[in-house]
């Protein structure tokens, strides 16, 4: 066993200063707040201990991307507290689609990511942003079949248009096989997306951006999102997506325990500005915003899930920092063992300091990043 005891401890109960929190093996004894019941083993007296955070939309970090067989993008997102990944690939051509399929079903496997998550390409042309126009397609049938058992169970959420051909029909297809559906990527209207909810979709892909704007005679995919209390929403909080009073605004509207901060970063993240590529198309970094190259289209992030929850907790608090960072994404991707400091749950965590700067990192009751005391 393994007693921490530290400043603050963002616990499933609530904020605990101070608080603790007791490891046995690879899971949560116990935690709880003020005194511990005996001495620390680690005393972190100025330090903030959170669950680990899950992006459950990324492309890549560290100059790598989630096409390759290695767990470079994970190692990075992993040294600023992303403790549980669920890797996405963007709009591809079918040959390509099921390569990429099959490397991450294997990094599934090995338990390198949790799962992943296709980003098309059964998208919306007018709404495609970064994704490569001329491999966007109507969700066949005989594709979304062999996609599946290139998976062999491994994807976790879709993302697609509901409006497209064939919509429907998919969106069963991939509730059948027990794949969270997510609507983006959509020239969608108020009604088209409502009845994508009601067949079941239940997240609403990086809100606001590739989608209609939020309109008072049209209001479009957003209103329909944001009102029905079945969806999560997802944030890219970098201050580039999304202006941070509209997040703020969002979380205080729909409850911390509605939204999913996620990263929906690149290979990009962490490296100096210059030349990427998200799958086929090319992109420019410049000042740490991505965009497709000569255009003004974003493509993608450079942030890291430490850098959006320290956006969160300043305008919304350490508690809707901690809910949109690990719990609500836990819970909008059916992950049961990991999202909270609770007895039983995987022990994934992350020490902040005063700053919300990551100093520590385990993994599954191991330090993969020992905290240092702060001063």
């Amino acid at each position: 066993m393994t007693l921490i005891s530290a400043g603050t401890v963002v616990a499933d109960e609530g904020v605990c200063r101070p608080g603790w929190v007791q490891i046995g093996g690879a899971r949560i004894a116990a935690c709880g707040t003020g005194t511990p019941p005996a001495a620390a083993d680690i005393d972190l007296p100025d330090s903030v201990v959170v669950p680990g955070f899950i992006d459950m939309h990324v492309h890549g970090g560290g100059g790598a991307a989630f096409t390759a067989a290695d767990s470079a993008a994970v190692d990075f997102h992993r040294s600023h507290g992303t403790t549980t990944t669920l890797a996405s690939l963007v709009t591809a051509a079918p040959a390509e689609l099921l390569t990429s399929v099959r490397t991450l079903a294997g990094l599934t496997r090995s338990g390198a990511i949790a799962g992943i998550h296709l980003e098309g390409p059964w998208l919306s042309v007018a709404r495609c942003g970064a994704h490569d126009p001329t491999q966007i397609r109507p969700p066949d049938p005989a594709e979304v079949d062999a996609v599946l058992e290139a998976a062999d169970g491994t994807i976790r959420m879709v993302t697609l248009a509901p409006e497209l051909p064939g919509g429907d029909a998919a969106i069963r297809r991939f509730l059948d096989a027990n794949i969270v559906v997510a609507v983006g990527h959509t020239d969608a209207s108020y009604e088209q997306t409502r009845r994508a909810i009601g067949l079941g979709a239940t997240v609403g892909t990086h809100l606001f951006n590739a989608m209609p704007p939020l309109g008072h005679r049209d209001p479009g995919p957003v209103l329909a999102l944001l009102q029905d209390p079945r969806v999560t929403v997802e944030l890219i909080a970098d201050g580039v997506h999304v202006h941070p009073d509209l997040v703020a605004a969002v979380i205080a509207a729909a409850g911390a325990n509605r939204v999913a901060l996620v990263t929906d970063a690149t290979a990009a993240a962490g490296c100096a500005d210059g030349e990427f590529a998200l799958g086929s198309v090319p992109v420019v970094v410049a000042a740490g915003v991505a965009r497709v190259r000569g255009t003004a289209t974003i493509a993608g992030s450079t942030a890291t899930m430490d850098r959006l929850f320290r956006a969160v907790a300043t305008t919304s608090g350490l508690a809707a920092a901690v809910h949109t960072t690990s719990t609500t994404p836990a819970r909008a991707l059916g992950l049961s063992q990991v999202g909270s400091i609770r007895p039983q749950l995987n022990a994934d965590l992350v020490v902040l300091d005063h700053d919300s700067q990551v100093t520590g990192i385990m993994l599954a009751g191991v330090w993969r990043q020992r905290p240092a005391p702060v001063c």
